[in-house]
Parts: C-alpha cells; structure tokens; sequence
C-alpha cells in the first residue's frame, strides 16, 4: 500500500555585497582539495554546490559548519534501513513545514539530498517524516508531525518541524521513509548527536546520525540518503 501511495506522490540576489565573489571562489578552491577530480565536476555540473547557496538563514549556518565534509563519494553504501516503528501511517500530507501553530517547541530544519550510489542527485522522489512530539507522543489519529515531500531536479528536501522529544525507551529521533521512481522503499530513523539516550537505544546505529548546528532559536539539521540505485 506504502509503495503504491509514494507512486502516486511522484507522479502528482540584484548587486551581490562586496567580498561575496571573493568567498564563492575561496569555497570552490578549497571544494577542489577535498574532492577528486570526477566528484568536483559532478558536484558543480549536477547544481549541488549552487543550490547549497540558496538554503535558508538556518541552513547558510550548518554550511558554514559542515560544508567541508563531503556527503557522498562515488561508490557508497546505501544508508542503513532501520524499522519503521508502531506509529507509520500512510498517506500523509504533502508539506514541507510541519510545526504547530502557538506550540512554542524549540524548532527544527532538516535538510539534505537523496543521491544514487554513484552520488547523482534523484528527481522526483517522495520523502516521508514522521516524530513524536515534545512529550513523546505520536498523534495516531491525525497528521501532526506528519508529512512527506518530493525531491526536485537538484535531488535535494527540506523540511521545518521540531526537536522530539525522548520517550521511554527511545532516544530522540526522526522516522523517514525513501523512495525515487525505479527504486526500492528506504525505511529508516535519524538521530540526534550526543544524545545520552543513544547509548541506552538497541536500534541507535552511529551511521544514521545527523549533523547538526545552532541555527538562531531553533537547530538544523542535514543528512543525505543514498539509495540503491545507479
């Protein structure tokens, strides 16, 4: 039912301030010395590097932070399936922003790309997140904290929600599931670092946490899912 819904989701600055130039080229030189030749010219012919740009104020801090850590080399591993838990429900809403009006919890953007193993950007594919919220608690009735979006040209998704909170025997995590057309259905969890409770969670694994940085009021967050597809 899951596989069938996410087929029906896919298929449904003027003068730059002075020094800016000066920055982009810094940032390309030092992209040069991280990254082998084919991966540097697939970064910048794909839009990966340019569409880092046009992140929000949030985001522009975790790449200031992060940037230097590559996310994907050409032959990784498909990111790790994890189960997807007592509280999935299908068809959830189409929605980037999955906050509450008036709830007042510490807010929280994550962000990141869906790539094939050779680190070429997916279109179309349906990312799907759902958390409890800041007591634990899943809603099971409604679609708070429940959404999905669909990845454009550049591969890339975003989502605005909230930091969840730990609940009895779990740490603090996000549920997600993947899917680009041809390819099968990632179902996993992300976790937060440093978190005491990682070390007291069986399903904790260190390959699916995020990176995440102080972001004004709130935190983001970025991961990049590789499926296993070419």
């Amino acid at each position: 039912m899951f596989e069938h819904f996410f087929e029906i989701a896919v298929t449904s600055w003027d003068q730059e301030p002075p020094g800016w130039g000066s920055r982009i080229n810094n940032l390309v030189v030092s992209m040069h010395k991280l990254l082998k030749p084919s991966r540097r010219r697939f970064l910048l012919n794909t839009g990966i590097l340019a569409a880092g740009w046009e992140l929000s104020r949030s985001d522009a801090v975790l790449s200031q932070q992060l940037l230097v850590t590559p996310s994907c080399r050409d032959g990784d591993e498909p990111t790790v399936r994890q189960t997807e838990g007592p509280f999935f429900k299908p068809k959830s809403p189409e929605r980037a922003d999955l906050r509450e009006p008036g709830a007042g919890d510490r807010s929280f953007e994550l962000s990141g790309f869906v790539l094939a193993r050779s680190c070429r950007p997916l279109q179309g594919a349906v990312v799907d997140l759902w958390h409890a919220d800041a007591k634990g608690e899943y809603d099971n009735t409604g679609f708070r904290y429940r959404g999905h979006v669909i990845t454009g040209p550049d591969g890339s998704f975003r989502f605005r929600t909230i930091v969840p909170a730990v609940y009895t025997g779990r740490t603090r995590h996000y549920h997600v599931k993947v899917q680009a057309p041809g390819s099968r259905l990632l179902t996993t969890q992300l976790y937060f670092p440093n978190e005491p409770a990682n070390l007291r969670d069986g399903l904790f694994q260190r390959e699916l946490v995020m990176r995440v940085a102080d972001a004004g009021d709130g935190a983001a967050g970025r991961f990049d899912f590789v499926l296993n597809v070419r």
